[in-house]
Parts: structure tokens; C-alpha cells; sequence
């Protein structure tokens, strides 16, 4: 009789009075990173040495941030895909074969490794920012850019 009477009576009376809040925020704070897209993983800022093993792996793409002419005079991170920052957030929301027709390149996906670069490493963090928000989650940032990585390897000029 009294479990049929527990099970009947409203959930908060089970909580304790003073466990009442905490779970409420915890249930509100998680809804709310799910809504805004927001992942348990921070991303990670990597440097050279990383890159160079990141890009050893399966469904690895590196994006370059920067605009098109910046490409063309100074060359690319060779296997990059060049998607100006502005143009970002409707690139990854593309269909796949869209974005295959305009970048050449098979699309990421949601469990894609994401690499940002840019010339120094300011726009790639607001990538980061951008990919974050769209709910992917593997998500590193090449602080040392383009510059570092000329100063390791020779870029590969675009045409």
C-alpha cells in the first residue's frame, strides 16, 4: 500500500527540498548546451607537430579561413579546403553533394575531425566558434596558421 501511494504522489516530494535546485539547473544548464549546439569536448589548440599526426587519421579535414586571394598569393596547407570564414556556417550546413560540387571535396560530417587554419591563427578561432555552434565536436585550432606551418613546409600554391 504504501508503494502504490509513493509511486502515485507528485516526483518533487521524493526529491529533498534542498536537492530541488541543483537539479533544476543541471537539467536546465544541459538543455540549454543541447539547444545552442554547445559540445562536452572544448576544442584544442594544436601546433605543428600535432597537425602533422591529426592529419595521419581517418576523416580528418583541415579548413583554411582565408579568403581566396590570400590562398592564391600565398599558397595553402596542401589537402586544405578553403572556405572563407564568412562563407563557414553555410558551407557545413550544405547537403553533401552541393558542397562536393562547390569545394571539391567530400563534406565533413558531424564525427569528422576538424581542423581550423587561417594565416595566424585569429580567424581560425572564430571557426572554431562557428563549427562548435553547428554541433560538431572534434574540433581543433591551429594557432600558428599558415605562417608556422610555411616556416616547417613548403605550401602548396593553388591555381
Amino acid at each position: 500500500m504504501i508503494a502504490g501511494s509513493v509511486l502515485q504522489c507528485p516526483l518533487h516530494w521524493l526529491i529533498p527540498r534542498h536537492c530541488r535546485r541543483t537539479i533544476v539547473t543541471l537539467v536546465l544548464c544541459s538543455t540549454w548546451s543541447i539547444v545552442r549546439g554547445f559540445s562536452s569536448v572544448p576544442p584544442q589548440t594544436i601546433n605543428y607537430e600535432e597537425l602533422k599526426d591529426l592529419l595521419k587519421g581517418k576523416s580528418v579535414f583541415i579548413i583554411d579561413v582565408r579568403e581566396p586571394w590570400e590562398v592564391k598569393e600565398y599558397g595553402i596547407i596542401q589537402g586544405s579546403i578553403n572556405i572563407p570564414l564568412g562563407d563557414l556556417a553555410p558551407a557545413l550546413k550544405m547537403d553533401p553533394k552541393g558542397f562536393e560540387e562547390k569545394y571539391q571535396k567530400k563534406m565533413p560530417n558531424k564525427a569528422s575531425t576538424l581542423i581550423f587554419s587561417c594565416l595566424a591563427g585569429i580567424r581560425s578561432k572564430k571557426a572554431v566558434d562557428v563549427a562548435g555552434s553547428l554541433g560538431f565536436d572534434r574540433i581543433h585550432h591551429y594557432a600558428g596558421g599558415f605562417e608556422d606551418w610555411k616556416r616547417n613546409e613548403m605550401p602548396e600554391k593553388k591555381q
